[in-house]
């Protein structure tokens, strides 16, 4: 059975180029409720944790590097079907390849700097929102 709720990030690049607010009008107006919200800092190790599943690809350290760099939005969503319709609302990891409309073609500067996470399973979406929220944090 498919779940209603998914896990996104805010990444570094867009909440320092002050694009937060219009990231999360675009996800509301996508039609997700949001369940927890949290503007928190990753240090290095909570980022590699995070990270761990690719730890052994060679972007890994640079992205731990970018992902403890600035403050992120940790947010858990729900909506009908909400995996596959956010990572259709959020676009082509690249944003030269991103749908015109998407959260990346709209704020995104590039394959590394792409400005949002997107959970891709219903798996990844409960364990990453358990990584950020405990239960008394959702609603």
């Amino acid at each position: 059975m498919m779940s209603n709720k998914t896990f996104t990030m805010i990444k570094p690049d867009a909440t320092q180029k002050g694009y937060t607010g219009a990231i999360l009008d675009q996800i509301i107006k996508g039609g997700f409720s949001i369940k927890a919200l949290k503007w928190t800092k990753l240090t290095k190790e909570q980022a590699g944790a995070f990270y761990a599943v690719h730890s052994e690809r060679p972007f890994y350290g640079e992205l731990v590097d970018f992902m403890s760099s600035a403050p992120i939005i940790a947010a858990i969503l729900e909506k009908d079907n909400a995996v596959a319709d956010f990572r259709t609302l959020i676009g082509a990891t690249n944003p030269a390849d991103a749908a015109e409309g998407t959260i990346r073609k709209n704020f995104a500067a590039s394959i590394g700097e792409n400005a949002v996470h997107g959970s891709d399973s219903d798996e990844n979406a409960e364990i990453e929102g358990n990584f950020f929220f405990s239960q008394l944090e959702r609603f």
